[in-house]
């Protein structure tokens, strides 16, 4: 799948998402270099999969043809590709940088203003679809940029996704990856909330989700959350705590364009109370755990 003259990828940022993206990369049959904060890991990495392991992040951009970022936050970023010993330190001009990472818009915008003074490329491509969509190459990649980076960087993104849509300009990738994060916040807080309803006024609540996701309350979250809510199993497959971090991004731009936005207020709030017992590493299902103590009941 590799071509439209990218053969050789930096990766950088191996976490639990990262290394599932990068490994759909080498499958695809590119030749990659990774980086990573902790090198014993990119090592491990690199000896799994067949690839290089750089140095610094200059050192892998001055390697490649296109490097893919997925790391915690705009700071994240900005530190990889234009701090001291970044990418761009390295990078011949032309170089594609592709970030898959959740930062906002402003922050991307702002990342691609300093690359592009040397003429470096930039795309913002969030991803969707957690853990096995990373494993599997099947992610949602909504995307930001010009149209002709944006065919640059397409065997890379399909080669990591399955629904891919160039949404518009730079930035707009990640506006459309924040605001659906919000709504998923607002609408996980409503679930929990309907199961705690359901369970205190004596619905069966095996019945309950048997049958409403046949009724105008079908919802993903109903489907993916309902589940590990009662049995209260928050095995992380996205935790609270970047939950928070893509709400808190998504507030911001409402206020800036001076939309209200308060189910997602709302849903901070609940996010926020998780963080505070403790709950910031754990899936965001673990959002239930505050609304259960708020109603004095337990799934």
């Amino acid at each position: 799948m590799a071509g439209n003259g990218i053969e050789r990828v930096g990766f950088i940022g191996l976490g639990a998402m990262g290394r599932r993206m990068a490994a759909t990369l080498r499958r695809a049959g590119f030749e990659l270099t990774v980086w990573n904060r902790t090198r014993s890991v990119a090592e491990a990495f690199a000896t799994q999969h067949g690839a290089l392991v750089a140095d610094t992040p200059a050192q892998l951009g001055a390697r490649v043809d296109a490097v893919v970022t997925m790391v915690t936050d705009g700071d994240a970023v900005a530190a990889v590709l234009t701090g001291p010993d970044g990418v761009a330190a390295g990078a011949p001009l032309g170089l594609l940088c592709v970030d898959c990472s959740t930062i906002g818009p402003t922050a991307a915008r702002r990342i691609a203003g300093v690359l592009a003074q040397q003429e470096i490329a930039f795309v913002d491509a969030p991803v969707s679809g957690s853990l096995p969509g990373a494993e599997a190459g099947t992610l949602t990649i909504m995307v930001g940029g010009r149209d002709e980076d944006v065919q640059r960087a397409r065997p890379l993104l399909d080669a990591m996704g399955e629904l891919i849509v160039h949404v518009g300009d730079l930035g707009q990738g990640q506006m459309v990856k924040v605001i659906s994060n919000a709504m998923a916040v607002a609408n996980v807080v409503a679930v929990g909330e309907s199961l705690l309803l359901a369970k205190r006024a004596g619905v069966d609540l095996d019945a309950f989700q048997r049958v409403v996701p046949g009724t105008s309350g079908a919802s993903r979250m109903l489907d993916q959350k309902a589940t590990p809510m009662r049995t209260h199993d928050y095995t992380p497959m996205f935790t609270l705590e970047l939950m928070l971090k893509d709400v808190r991004l998504c507030l911001e731009e409402a206020q800036a364009n001076g939309i209200p936005y308060g189910s997602a207020a709302l849903g901070r709030q609940w996010l926020a109370a998780g963080k505070g017992r403790g709950l910031g590493e754990l899936d965001y299902a673990a959002v239930i755990e505050p609304l259960e103590g708020a109603a004095g009941e337990r799934l």
